[in-house]
C-alpha cells in the first residue's frame, strides 16, 4: 500500500492504524499514528469482520475460538 501511494508522488503521507498488534507484525513499517496497542487476538466488529460477518458491530471484541489463526499463539 504504501509502495502505491508513493507512486502517486504526494507532497506527503502518514500511516496510520486504529489497532496494532506488534506481535503479529511481519514486516517493518513505520507508522506514524496508532490508536491502540493490541495483543495478538483475533477482533471483530466496528469494520473488522469473521467470515464476511458481524462487522456492523458498534464495539470492537476479541474473540476466543482456537479455530481462528489468532487462537494459535
Amino acid at each position: 500500500m504504501i509502495r502505491l501511494v508513493s507512486q502517486q508522488k504526494p507532497r506527503s503521507y502518514k500511516v496510520v492504524t486504529l489497532l496494532y498488534k506488534k506481535d503479529a507484525a511481519k514486516i517493518p513499517v513505520q507508522i506514524d499514528y496508532v490508536g491502540f496497542v493490541i495483543p495478538n487476538y483475533f477482533v471483530i466488529g466496528y469494520g473488522l469482520d469473521y467470515s464476511q460477518k458481524v462487522r456492523n458491530l458498534r464495539a470492537i471484541y476479541r474473540i476466543d475460538d482456537e479455530r481462528t489463526d489468532a487462537g494459535k499463539r
